[in-house]
């Protein structure tokens, strides 16, 4: 499967340890990571899934590929701002939030309108997002809620 992750673009050292732990544990289970290919959760969970051998898609908000993280694998330019979430959330077959501001607070909002089951990480509290309280519980979580719908 395609995870969406989504969180905050400035993220303290314990966040970005959750993140990097969240990007590893999808990648070993095989999934790809999906995000918005800049920096703070974004660039920690693609940290994470690179160091598993792992797949992932920055969709990014400018028009220069080369602003995407170094561990992104996929980069794609967009040229949108904050328009890219869309694109985000719906190139994942779920999601994950991780922290967050208003961005993903907008992201989370539009993954519950296109149908994806959400797992939240320490975000925000939102009717329809799972609170889990690890990242392997959000893995868990979105498995076993994406692959029965």
């Amino acid at each position: 499967m395609r995870i969406s992750v989504i969180g905050g673009s400035s993220i303290d050292e314990e966040t970005a340890a959750v993140a990097e732990a969240l990007g590893e544990r999808l990648a070993e289970r095989g999934h790809a990571v999906v995000c918005g290919g800049l920096g703070g959760v974004m660039e920690a969970v693609c940290r994470g899934a690179r160091a598993a051998d792992g797949e992932t898609i920055g969709i990014l908000p400018t028009d220069d590929r080369g602003d995407a993280n170094p561990h992104v694998t996929v980069p794609i330019a967009t040229g949108m701002g904050h328009a890219r979430n869309a694109l985000v959330v719906m190139n994942g077959d779920a999601a994950v939030a991780v922290d967050g501001a208003g961005g993903t607070l907008s992201e989370i909002g539009l993954a519950l309108a296109q149908g994806r089951p959400v797992a939240g990480l320490d975000t925000h509290d939102v009717d329809g997002v799972e609170a889990v309280d690890s990242p392997a519980a959000a893995v868990e979580y979105v498995e076993r809620v994406a692959w029965t719908d």
